[in-house]
């Protein structure tokens, strides 16, 4: 089993001579009126990567209450308090100002808003992130190009929805079978899903980051990351990585193991009382300290 060490991060360099944009620009599509939290957490992850420039588009409500929480973010306002199908084709044309998109923190489980995702999803070409709420949407034969994060019971659901053979679904389930199997079976089960430059992040008390070609393992993080917003946080961190590196993998190993690592830090600091939140002000310092490999 290849466990993720400090020697396998590979962090995005800075030209000296960069100008506003050069370091990437991010759109984050979620929220609603029930979840607003969770895509502030994303987008404060992904600023604090090291990224340029990022915009979170929103149902109008949610927008507003962004934009009051950090003057640092522009928002994209849609009316309504969750995102319709209708309004797909505004996001997709927006897009194209992109580099990289996150889909899926506090989206919810409307059926126009799975709608709304899945049209997302199938029709944007470029790099994604894709989280929460819109992993429940996926159809495997939509994806391309794209970072999936689900924690064990969302992947049980994506492959329940796209597998025939429930069987093959409940042997990856079975808790008698390592890590290494697990993965081996994922990869095995999903060849075609991953050889569309798709990435598998499956969060856990060990993370599992599976490729067409490749399989890592990471024990960073500790079991009061159970608590609500890591995993905004862990997809916002990996977005702002993919935008600025262009590459998947490494940009999915990097942010689980620093995702992983502050908690341990935190946990340290405080116990299991540290949130979501706490994460956000340490990103750089961690980053910071990996550029020197600590």
């Amino acid at each position: 089993m290849k466990y993720l060490a400090k020697k396998h991060i590979k962090l995005p360099k800075r030209k000296q001579e960069s100008h506003k944009g050069d370091n990437g620009r991010l759109l984050i599509i979620g929220g609603s009126i029930d979840y607003i939290g969770a895509v502030m957490l994303a987008g404060m992850a992904a600023f604090r990567s090291g990224i340029d420039l990022v915009t979170i588009a929103a149902p109008e409500k949610v927008a507003w209450a962004i934009n009051t929480f950090s003057p640092d973010f522009i928002t994209k306002k849609f009316k309504g308090e969750f995102f319709r199908v209708e309004q797909a084709d505004r996001i997709i044309e927006l897009s194209n100002d992109f580099d990289v998109i996150l889909i899926g923190n506090g989206l919810g489980l409307r059926k126009q808003t799975l709608s709304f995702s899945q049209k997302i999803i199938k029709n944007i070409k470029k790099p994604k992130v894709i989280d929460a709420d819109a992993i429940k949407a996926l159809k495997l034969s939509d994806v391309n190009n794209a970072i999936i994060t689900p924690h064990e019971n969302e992947l049980r659901i994506f492959l329940d929805n796209n597998l025939k053979n429930k069987k093959i679904v409940k042997g990856i389930f079975n808790k008698k079978i390592n890590h290494e199997k697990r993965a081996k079976n994922i990869q095995s089960v999903l060849k075609d899903f991953l050889e569309k430059n798709n990435i598998i992040l499956l969060k856990g008390k060990t993370d599992i980051i599976i490729s067409k070609d490749k399989i890592r393992f990471n024990k960073t993080g500790n079991a009061g990351m159970s608590v609500a917003g890591t995993g905004d946080v862990l997809a916002g961190l990996t977005a702002g990585f993919l935008a600025q590196t262009n590459n998947l993998f490494d940009s999915a190993c990097s942010a689980a193991f620093i995702n992983g690592i502050i908690g341990d830090y935190l946990l340290k600091k405080k116990g299991y009382g540290f949130i979501a939140s706490d994460f956000i002000d340490y990103i750089p310092l961690f980053i910071k300290k990996l550029n020197k490999k600590i």
